[in-house]
């Protein structure tokens, strides 16, 4: 990259190795206008079209090199608020998303976000910065990069989300009519559906996933690790928190009227705490 980001603008991937550049300053940009995605010919269904919401020139610098090689389609921008522009209008698979930004925040841009887009979202976060790291997971957020972190990081990151498909792409591979009843909880498995007393619980992908790991086999004790490679479908990397705040976020929706339905093994792990009724 030569220079920094402007406000917002489509970053085009280099074809042999280059530095990246926005498209807006490109010499030969009359094909090539802000905020027009410009697709690598070559480009394969692993690819993703990204999102970098990053205002700081050495981490757009590092995130666009280490992306670059599973980018068909590059944008950055340094405003929160273009960012919800950007995802709502362009429909990234993939955004990377800083939480100290100008303006609207990362956290309230990844809540935004999240009430119209299914796109994988890593927070990039300061290393003292722990209650951000909570509550970007709670809003939904994917998975969060302490700074400073190393481009090899980052694309080991990228690499794990890309295993697990989206809600909005995801095949079924459960039975049909694999309907799991705890009490008054019910999880349809295909439909990706959880209801309360028939009162629709909104799960995060993850959360979803968490709940059907755990649903699927009520009377096993899953460790951290466990439930990492199930769900995120690689061995375990990152930090161990990553789990426990979800499984925590998960509980805040699933548990009501004093019932709790997910028990903690102290020392090991988790298990489901009501009994199946279906």
């Amino acid at each position: 990259m030569e220079g920094p980001l402007s406000s917002s603008c489509c970053i085009e991937p280099a074809q042999s190795g280059g530095s990246f550049k926005p498209a807006a300053e490109r010499a030969d940009s009359s094909d090539v206008t802000a905020l027009t995605p410009t697709s690598r010919p070559d480009a394969s269904p692993s690819t993703l079209r990204i999102l970098i919401v990053e205002d700081a020139q050495e981490y757009q610098q590092l995130i666009q090199a280490a992306l670059e090689p599973v980018a068909t389609e590059l944008y950055g921008t340094t405003s929160g608020e273009d960012a919800v522009e950007l995802a709502r209008t362009h429909h990234p698979d993939l955004i990377v998303l800083d939480i100290v930004l100008p303006g609207m925040d990362g956290i309230e841009v990844c809540r935004q976000i999240r009430t119209f887009s299914d796109a994988y979202i890593i927070m990039l976060t300061g290393k003292s910065d722990e209650v951000d790291k909570l509550v970007g997971l709670a809003v939904g957020a994917d998975d969060y990069l302490t700074k400073p972190f190393s481009p090899r990081e980052l694309a080991a990151r990228v690499a794990v989300l890309q295993r697990r498909p989206r809600a909005s792409t995801e095949v079924p591979t459960a039975e049909t009519g694999d309907v799991r009843t705890f009490g008054r909880l019910r999880i349809d498995i295909e439909a990706r559906d959880v209801t309360f007393d028939g009162e629709e619980i909104d799960l995060t992908r993850i959360e979803f996933d968490l709940l059907d790991a755990l649903s699927g086999k009520p009377h096993m004790v899953f460790s951290r690790e466990m439930l990492f490679e199930q769900v995120w479908q690689t061995e375990w990397i990152g930090d161990t928190h990553l789990v426990a705040v979800h499984i925590a976020n998960l509980r805040g929706k699933i548990d009501q009227d004093g019932v709790r339905h997910i028990k903690t093994v102290r020392g090991i792990g988790y298990r489901m705490k009501a009994e199946r009724t279906d």
